[in-house]
């Protein structure tokens, strides 16, 4: 169990826990700041939803250009900043009484996270080689799942003391969270790049200019649609179109938590390469179409076990296809960038996240809760395609990338006080090997990113 959370000693195992770090302080921020910005801020629902949407709009845009400084300036003091940035963001919403101030420090949080997100890949590419990158991945991924199970637990017990005080502890604990993930991600050594790799000040990101990137981008988000189903948009369906209780909704969480601790790091472990990857998240796109049909005949009348039990297998085929479309994912979005541009491609990439975290809730709300059994379908349909044309799209980038091979990771000498593991080798710190054949990730159950933060 311990090697399916925690690499072996190196950078992967420090990427590691400070994921696990940061995501245990988020766990306990995600259950408590709606009703701590509703009963204790004071704000209307209309309010904090308008000011979550322009903030994640904001982050989307910021990726790029944050990762574009990562790339220029170096992907650890970059995310190290970051991560500062992002606890002073949420210890600033400590003091937040009114809706400007919300807006604005919401923004800054959005912007801080979803450039740390851009800065942590290249940093991952940096310390770990080719190969291992998707193994260490779906161990971070496992450690984020764990982390914000532990944070919620705290959140449940802030919940229920129901104070003012509660909450801001619960809001205290992630920013001392974060401002622990930056000392963590300071002992990692800097990754080295080559002066030509490095990009010029003032140079346009290259990215926006990449069309096949944009296109894999963009059917990689059409997939993400699948972050706030578990915790969004079946609870509601689950509460307006079904017979089922209400704990059903408990089971499920649970259920998607625990499956992605426990069979992340094994999903992943046969993506090795671009073709693989392509039908890891094409076999994704059938699993999620499965469990979207599924859940579509949860509205039929049945007894209550049956519902159940057809609840328990939509989710499992959803958080099958969930981990399966995360690991090739990976795979395909560090593939295609190019050497030396992984901040800015990865920022681009990963705004799928806080696109979801936008337009997700407003699009599921109306396909699932408004429409029933045909939007279903026709979520499970979207779902599909995007994974079947996912093929063509790297194809297309593939044949556009230029034929410089990337460079093998390697450390620059680390300022005082840093450490300096060896950087990671296939094998050593990745997933176990399977057996003979596949072996049967983690976003994640609150519109969380499937690429980890």
């Amino acid at each position: 169990m311990h090697a399916r959370w925690i690499p072996a000693a190196g950078p992967a195992r420090g990427l590691a826990v400070a994921q696990l770090v940061n995501s245990l302080g988020d766990g306990a921020y995600y259950v408590c700041s709606a009703l701590y910005f509703s009963q204790v801020v004071g704000l209307p629902a209309a309010r904090i939803g308008l000011g979550l949407t322009i903030a994640w709009g904001v982050g989307a845009v910021a990726g790029v250009p944050l990762g574009q400084l990562a790339d220029r300036v170096g992907p650890r003091r970059t995310a190290v900043a970051l991560a500062v940035a992002t606890s002073l963001s949420v210890a600033a919403f400590l003091l937040v009484r009114s809706f400007p101030s919300f807006l604005l420090v919401a923004c800054a949080y959005a912007t801080a996270q979803c450039g740390l997100a851009a800065a942590r890949q290249p940093l991952l590419a940096g310390l770990v080689d080719r190969d291992g990158r998707t193994g260490v991945l779906a161990h971070l991924q496992s450690a984020l799942n764990a982390g914000l199970a532990l944070g919620a637990a705290v959140g449940g017990v802030a919940l229920h003391i129901g104070t003012a005080g509660a909450y801001l502890t619960a809001l205290a604990l992630d920013a001392a969270a974060f401002a622990g993930c930056a000392l963590l991600l300071a002992r990692l050594p800097e990754p080295a790049r080559s002066p030509a790799a490095v990009p010029r000040r003032g140079a346009d990101p290259t990215v926006l200019r990449d069309r096949p990137y944009a296109l894999v981008t963009l059917l990689n988000m059409v997939m993400l649609l699948r972050m706030p189903l578990i915790s969004l948009a079946v609870p509601l369906w689950i509460a307006e179109r079904t017979a089922a209780p209400g704990w059903a909704v408990s089971a499920l969480l649970v259920l998607n938590t625990g499956a992605v601790m426990l069979f992340q790091v094994r999903t992943a472990s046969v993506v090795r390469d671009l073709p693989s990857a392509v039908r890891t998240v094409r076999s994704g796109g059938v699993l999620m179409l499965a469990s979207c049909a599924a859940f579509a005949v949860t509205a039929l009348d049945a007894p209550l076990w049956v519902l159940f039990a057809v609840l328990l297998v939509a989710a499992g085929l959803q958080v099958w296809g969930e981990m399966r479309q995360s690991a090739g994912a990976w795979q395909i979005s560090f593939d295609l960038a190019p050497a030396g541009r992984q901040g800015q491609y990865q920022g681009l990439f990963g705004a799928g996240v806080p696109v979801a975290r936008m337009l997700g809730p407003l699009l599921l709300t109306a396909l699932i809760v408004s429409w029933g059994v045909p939007g279903w379908l026709l979520l499970g349909a979207l779902f599909l395609g995007a994974g079947l044309a996912m093929g063509p799209a790297v194809r297309w980038a593939e044949r556009s990338r230029p034929a410089t091979p990337e460079a093998a990771p390697s450390t620059s000498e680390p300022e005082p006080g840093t450490t300096t593991p060896e950087p990671v080798r296939t094998g050593a710190t990745g997933p176990e090997p399977a057996p003979a054949g596949p072996a049967p990730a983690g976003v994640t159950p609150s519109g969380r990113p499937s690429t980890v933060r």
